[in-house]
């Protein structure tokens, strides 16, 4: 009973409204006051846990893949990868939206960042599309869903996060990750087309375009392509750590930015100040989950999951299906990185007792994690893009809007679920 009330107290504190690395260490404080058998000794092994995770190395790479992010995100890249991908698919009804869903996918392999992405797409792609006649909720719900890409198609800062939890491979969830990511694309845009169809007043075909030339395509399409094979492609075939190659990534969103002309003090400032800001957050949820976690383990928190699952039910599929729904509910209340560092470390245990893949598992929790930006009232997605498309919106039309991703989300993990293949494929 103590063990579930500490993580009720945590909860509650988190729907207060209390900052997440303080909700989870002053209830590890409290808990440690009042249990006599606990006590404040606890705490005397919480610094070098810290030390540990100042030098681990491939945390390392979050801060780096945030700068690269963000660099990317003021470098117009995005506004011109649409242009061009539309004008590609001028004449096409719904061409628009999956012009918007491409878009998303190849920011999602350039900066991983999903705040970035969803602000970007909010203030490029939705003007466009409900200037073009899109349906308010088809375009918001379109432009939500492609900005939370960044979180299962790598390079994603979750996978990362994950990686360090479960005690895996960065570099094998990036891999693992890729074919479950583009199905996930395929979903949107086979669901995008068939809506249109149905519905073409929901989407109707735009004949009038800018005219784009086949050199200002390639400009806007070749450089960011080029980027992401060569980070991505340095892990996957071993040349660089995720670490070496987010170092490299940060270099060439430099150069990216200084061959469209946009690279600036003011811009690599911004970069920089934000990098600090979002990679401090990050490690103070860490920090805070740490000093929770030992509090939780040392009452048994961690025995009791593992004997739950692994003897009183003893099915592994009960045990995922749990696992996943448990996940899904939580990811209505709480963001993706409490859930990987609080949730994800008491399922590990159990993983390793049933003998599941990590890999194949730390997927379906990114699969899974994505729609937590998504599922209202808390989806961080829904946020970014009603701040950014003000009036233009209403928030009933974007809660709309996002109901059939989510529901693609699902299937795509259920289809994960279902043919594991598709994660070692190129294992």
């Amino acid at each position: 009973m103590i063990v579930f009330v500490m993580f009720l107290a945590a909860l509650a504190l988190l729907l207060l409204g209390i900052p997440v690395a303080f909700a989870f260490g002053s209830v590890s404080i409290l808990f440690a006051f009042l249990i006599p058998d606990i006590g404040f000794d606890i705490f005397n092994v919480l610094p070098f846990r810290i030390y540990g995770i100042m030098s681990n190395s491939t945390l390392m790479a979050v801060p780096l893949f945030i700068a690269m992010g963000l660099v990317l995100e003021r470098s117009q890249m995005a506004e011109r990868l649409l242009m061009s991908i539309s004008a590609l698919l001028k004449g096409v009804r719904g061409g628009l939206a999956v012009s918007v869903v491409l878009v998303g996918a190849m920011l999602a392999a350039s900066t991983g960042i999903v705040s970035a992405s969803v602000v970007m797409m909010s203030v490029i792609a939705l003007p466009l599309m409900l200037k073009a006649g899109y349906d308010k909720s088809l375009a918001s719900g379109t432009v939500a869903a492609s900005g939370t890409l960044g979180q299962i198609i790598p390079p994603s800062i979750i996978l990362i996060i994950l990686g360090d939890v479960m005690s895996v491979s960065v570099g094998d969830l990036f891999m693992g990750a890729v074919l479950p990511g583009l199905v996930l694309v395929g979903l949107y845009i086979a669901y995008i087309v068939f809506i249109s169809w149905m519905k073409p007043e929901m989407a109707p075909i735009i004949e009038e375009h800018s005219d784009v030339s086949l050199m200002e395509i390639f400009k806007a399409v070749v450089p960011p392509l080029l980027l992401m094979v060569m980070v991505l492609g340095s892990i996957f075939a071993g040349i660089a750590s995720p670490t070496e190659s987010a170092a490299f990534g940060v270099i060439g969103a430099v150069l990216l930015s200084a061959f469209n002309r946009t690279l600036s003090f003011d811009m690599v400032h911004y970069a920089m100040l934000e990098t600090v800001k979002l990679s401090g957050m990050i490690f103070m949820i860490l920090i805070g989950a740490t000093a929770f976690s030992l509090v939780f383990n040392e009452l048994g928190g961690t025995d009791m999951v593992l004997e739950f699952f692994q003897h009183d039910i003893g099915d592994v599929w009960i045990f995922i299906a749990v696992a996943m729904l448990a996940i899904f509910i939580l990811g209505f209340f709480i963001d993706f990185i409490e859930i990987s560092f609080i949730i994800v470390p008491i399922l590990v245990p159990v993983m390793e007792a049933f003998g599941i893949d990590p890999v194949w598992f730390a997927v379906m929790i990114a699969l899974n994690l994505q729609a937590s930006f998504l599922t209202p009232p808390f989806g961080l997605a829904l946020f970014f893009l009603k701040g950014a498309a003000k009036e233009s919106v209403t928030t009933l039309q974007i809660y709309r809007g996002i109901i059939p991703f989510i529901l693609l989300q699902l299937l795509a993990l259920g289809i994960v679920i279902a043919f594991p293949d598709l994660v070692f494929a190129f294992l």
